[in-house]
């Protein structure tokens, strides 16, 4: 009876381990592999949807997918022949809703829309029950609103925002407004990246010639314009684009106090090599000219 009752609990202890290593395998192994996020994509008009060049549906789309970054782009379905396009790099996070909306219109200076994703805090929130939003603007420079209260120009960080629901306007002149509502969660910060599109009947308020580029004819790939120091920034670094487009993938970061030659200047926009044999484009907000 003795030798039964040993052999039992051996038994039932080499079950408890193998139910171990099966919970273990699949809360830290599986799940980690397999840690998912959404992505929610609308346009107008209708466009196809592709992700990673593959074509995965049309618009609106929603769906699950593994965390990490990935390029979209929209490409106008049916009559739409005079629409123009759009593709961008978005990430998607474990949990978290990325939300992309586009109005496609004929050209890129009059099309618009919002990226919009959640991540985790960089430090836990000093007031109970608060969030962030950070928002950046295309062009630079818009004016933005919380709930009707003005807040800055973008780019800005809003600190210390009530958990639930806010609406944020943009307004820039010569420019379409844009308004949208988003959720602020406990300890989360709301990445939000507005595209402006250009009000045709408001040339008066902008410039023609800040809304052209302004490359010098007969500039050579390494000409300098001149050359521009880095200003202090909200988030203390300044992003480096791919293009001369919020939308654009980030290439690196620099730091204030830093100065660079600019090789081309859009609206807005600066061209720079910074570092041997890599170029990129940075906001012209937070620089200042060097004198010569």
């Amino acid at each position: 009876m003795k030798a039964s009752a040993k052999g039992k609990i051996i038994f039932f202890t080499i079950l408890l381990f193998i139910f171990i290593l099966f919970v273990f395998a699949k809360y830290f192994y599986l799940d980690k592999k397999n840690e998912m996020g959404q992505l929610k994509a609308i346009s107008s008009p209708e466009a196809s949807l592709f992700i990673d060049n593959v074509a995965v549906s049309k618009t609106p789309f929603e769906g699950r997918y593994k965390i990490g970054e990935y390029l979209l782009k929209l490409i106008p379905e049916g009559n739409a022949t005079d629409t123009a396009s759009w593709q961008g790099r978005v990430k998607i996070y474990k949990n978290s809703l990325t939300y992309v909306n586009r109005e496609l219109g004929t050209t890129d200076i009059n099309s618009a829309g919002e990226i919009f994703f959640p991540t985790p805090m960089d430090t836990p929130p000093k007031v109970p029950n608060t969030g962030e939003i950070s928002i950046e603007t295309d062009p630079n420079g818009a004016i933005v609103k919380l709930d009707n209260d003005e807040k800055g120009v973008a780019s800005l960080l809003l600190s210390d925002v009530p958990k639930g629901t806010h609406e944020i306007n943009i307004y820039l002149p010569g420019f379409f407004p844009r308004t949208q509502k988003i959720n602020v969660v406990e300890g989360y910060r709301v990445n939000a990246i507005f595209k402006l599109a250009i009000d045709l009947s408001q040339k008066q308020a902008t410039p023609s010639s800040e809304l052209k580029s302004k490359t010098p004819a007969k500039t050579g790939q390494g000409s300098t314009l001149f050359s521009i120091k880095i200003k202090d920034t909200p988030t203390g670094f300044l992003r480096v684009r791919a293009d001369a487009s919020i939308s654009a993938s980030e290439e690196a970061q620099i730091k204030p106090g830093q100065t660079f030659d600019v090789l081309e200047e859009k609206s807005s926009w600066y061209r720079i090599s910074y570092e041997p044999n890599k170029e990129g484009w940075i906001s012209s907000e937070y620089t200042d000219k060097v004198s010569q």
